[in-house]
């Protein structure tokens, strides 16, 4: 493709989807059940506040910012939205996120 076509290429249909995907991606919103793991063995939780806000370290791909988190508290299922989450370098789909509890 010479230099002159390149520039008066149409935009690829694939533009505004990735562009869509980006922006769904970057709200959040997606849930990632953890009621059937064990705290203390499976992931650890640490709750500050009474049980407001807490820390969280787990294994599990796809969490990000603004999703939720359900965790089993007694009998309940409580849900939480990660506020901000880092991911180790080792293994690659562990990370340790700050909570807030929902409702």
């Amino acid at each position: 493709m010479t230099f002159e076509r390149a520039r008066t290429a149409k935009p690829s249909i694939f533009f505004p989807l990735i562009e869509a995907l980006d922006v769904i991606a970057s709200k959040g919103g997606g849930t990632h059940d953890y009621t059937h793991y064990v705290c203390g063995i499976e992931y650890v939780f640490e709750s500050v506040n009474n049980f407001s806000k807490g820390y969280m370290t787990a294994q599990g791909r796809g969490v990000k910012r603004g999703d939720y988190i359900l965790l089993k508290m007694d009998q309940a299922t409580v849900r939480y939205q990660v506020e901000t989450i880092d991911y180790y370098s080792n293994p690659s789909d562990m990370w340790c996120a700050t909570l807030t509890r929902c409702g």
